[in-house]
């Protein structure tokens, strides 16, 4: 029997939530399988993804082929780099100890990314948070010099509304007893 290490579809539409399990290559992706290994959300930045080390590392060790995005999910989580440490240690490149600390080594440079990772998305949220606090003050102290324009000097505005009203008037009534002025001496330069 074929054995796969693979995801199973759980979640709603547009927000998948998958199991990772060994199952039968013949079954169907959502069917029977024979263990679940773990867990993989990949709605959350980054992913969670908890995986149950030793039962996935004795699959792998046992020959399960891993999808390809199982594969990364191994590769991520160190199983795939601890049967490389243990295929090392049975052709005697290495010893035990050594694999061990390689692994040590691997996990902490390993652990330290992903939080680095975490930090600045957390930073670059903080950052967008105040950007726009800071439009948002901006707008809103626009708004309210608008409306203390708008409504401080009402008196004022009248005032020069009607004078602005009886200079238009003035300027139409010279531009009317220019234009017959005009017309006359063209007549007469006719």
């Amino acid at each position: 029997m074929a054995t796969k290490i693979r995801l199973q579809r759980f979640g709603k539409k547009g927000k998948p939530f998958f199991h990772v399990v060994v199952a039968d290559s013949r079954s169907p992706r959502d069917g029977k399988f024979i263990e679940r290994l773990g867990s993989y959300n990949p709605n959350t930045n980054p992913a969670t993804i908890e995986i149950n080390f030793e039962k996935a590392l004795d699959w792998v060790n046992k020959g399960a082929e891993p999808t390809d995005t199982c594969r990364a999910i191994l590769s991520y989580k160190g199983v795939l780099y601890k049967k490389h440490l243990e295929g090392g240690v049975k052709k005697g490149a290495l010893t035990e100890e050594q694999a061990a600390t390689k692994f040590a080594e691997w996990l902490s440079s390993k652990g330290e990314k992903i939080e680095g990772k975490k930090d600045n998305l957390v930073k670059s949220k903080d950052e967008a948070k105040q950007i726009a606090l800071a439009a948002e003050s901006k707008k809103n102290a626009d708004r309210a010099a608008a409306l203390a324009i708008k409504n401080a000097p009402v008196a004022e505005e009248v005032v020069e509304e009607e004078a602005v009203e009886e200079a238009p008037e003035a300027e139409t009534t010279a531009a009317v007893e220019e234009t017959p002025a005009d017309e006359a001496s063209a007549e007469e330069k006719a």
